[in-house]
């Protein structure tokens, strides 16, 4: 995880402190204290049979699915979520998720994942330690192991602890064409599950604020609900995971890349009470926060109550909902109507109303 992701030396003078060691500059330099820190910290948690190969990248074997030839998906993505420990997570499982999350809404299998650590000097040794456990405890849960990654180290207060850019690898079986440009009008919406319970988790910690019901991140891989949800084979045409921005921001995406508009209902979208009593007091709008363990998803009408059946039978999917339709509208608006009968403009941010989210 230098240069070359698993290169190291043996003979350290002492082992790494991981009660109360900090990472300082020669962390990053590609030197013994590099490669005794990879070794140590990430190799330990780590490692396997292509991390180990110890090369500048990893040998891969070719794809394949149910025997067969399949495309690759790439997708990275890069991690800065504060604070780095929150309820229900940490930017170590939160970087493993979102990236599998992002190859499994093309429906492809996510086979192995890439990561990047940017790690600030005086970071504590053993904090990272438990960022690294968590990520591969992330990956080990989901079966995609990490195999290539990279190491650097900035000056003290030139970072903010640790950063993490991690990058997936998948799997999609040939014919299966997924999008935000296949919505079609009479299309129905569905999500899998409560909405904005991340956001509102990394809020509570930022502002110290505690609540009657604990609050939790959603955290998590979504990879094994989307293969329950493409055995259906149910006229799919898009899956989102609504995560910066939530479902208004992923909804409007995905109505101005296939040129139409959609009709929410307020009273069918999941919230649970302890999250929207906690956006009141926040000022925020449920609809505008991130999630990290849901999905989106956008079929064909008559398909609808057979995915969603299929989607209630997964853990990850209990509470999902048909929450709306597609509808034409060369405005390409998504609409809600209130839980009072009214009807508004579901709009996207014009800032950024929760920074480092995710």
């Amino acid at each position: 995880m230098g240069g070359a992701q698993g290169k190291t030396r043996r003979g350290y003078a002492r082992p790494l402190d991981l009660t109360r060691g900090r990472v300082d500059l020669t962390h990053g330099s590609g030197g013994r204290a590099m490669a005794q820190l990879v070794e140590e910290l990430f190799a330990r948690f780590l490692g396997n049979e292509y991390l180990g190969q110890g090369n500048d990248g990893a040998v891969l074997p070719a794809p394949m699915l149910e025997g067969r030839p399949g495309r690759l998906v790439l997708s990275t993505d890069c991690h800065v979520v504060s604070p780095l420990f929150f309820p229900g997570g940490d930017i170590g499982c939160l970087s493993v998720h979102g990236t599998l999350n992002d190859v499994a809404m093309m429906g492809a299998t996510p086979l192995y994942l890439a990561a990047g650590f940017i790690l600030e000097e005086g970071y504590a040794l053993g904090d990272l330690a438990r960022i690294v456990e968590s990520m591969a405890n992330a990956a080990r849960a989901a079966g995609v192991p990490v195999v290539a990654g990279d190491t650097k180290v900035v000056e003290r207060g030139k970072g903010d602890g640790v950063f993490i850019t991690t990058t997936g690898v998948g799997v999609l079986p040939l014919g299966l064409e997924l999008g935000g440009g296949r919505a079609r009008p009479g299309d129905a919406v569905l999500v899998s599950g409560s909405i904005g319970d991340h956001g509102v988790a990394i809020m509570s910690k930022r502002e110290n604020l505690t609540f009657d019901a604990p609050i939790e991140s959603d955290t998590a891989a979504l990879h094994g609900l989307v293969a329950a949800m493409l055995a259906t084979c149910t006229d799919l045409r898009c899956l989102r995971d609504p995560t910066r921005g939530g479902l208004a921001a992923t909804l409007n995406e995905i109505a101005a890349q296939s040129g139409v508009g959609m009709m929410l209902q307020e009273r069918a979208i999941p919230l649970k009470p302890v999250v929207a009593a906690a956006c009141e007091l926040l000022g925020l709008d449920p609809l505008n926060v991130a999630n990290e363990g849901k999905l989106i998803a956008i079929c064909a009408p008559a398909d609808a109550p057979r995915l969603l059946a299929a989607m209630r039978a997964h853990p990850l999917g209990q509470d999902a909902a048909l929450i709306g339709v597609v509808i034409a509208d060369d405005h390409h608006f998504v609409q809600l109507t209130t839980a009072f009968g009214g009807r508004r403009i579901v709009d996207w941010l014009a800032g950024d109303q929760l920074p480092r989210i995710c």
